[in-house]
């Protein structure tokens, strides 16, 4: 069973952002006044093949924990998930 999963990666409550922050600063020079908490992270999509899907899940914790995101500054979340044909 193939399925695609989606993991988004972005730094920890309460550390600072400065990409977030710099285009925050931008916005209302730009027109956009009223726009705050900006947070830039990673988005990735992955696609895995195994028995079940919890399998599957597994897999892309594992994955997340060890290869996609920094434990120590940052944290993880899985989006969702379908099947791939």
């Amino acid at each position: 069973m193939r399925r695609r999963f989606e993991v988004l990666v972005g730094l920890k409550e309460g550390l600072a952002d400065p990409q977030g922050k710099a285009i925050e600063d931008a916005l209302p020079s730009m027109g956009w006044a009223g726009v705050s908490d900006v947070q830039v992270g990673k988005h990735i999509t992955l696609t895995v093949d195994a028995e079940s899907d919890d399998a599957a899940r597994s897999i892309v914790e594992e994955v997340a924990r060890r290869l996609l995101s920094n434990p120590v500054i940052e944290d993880f979340r899985i989006l969702r998930t379908e099947e791939v044909g």
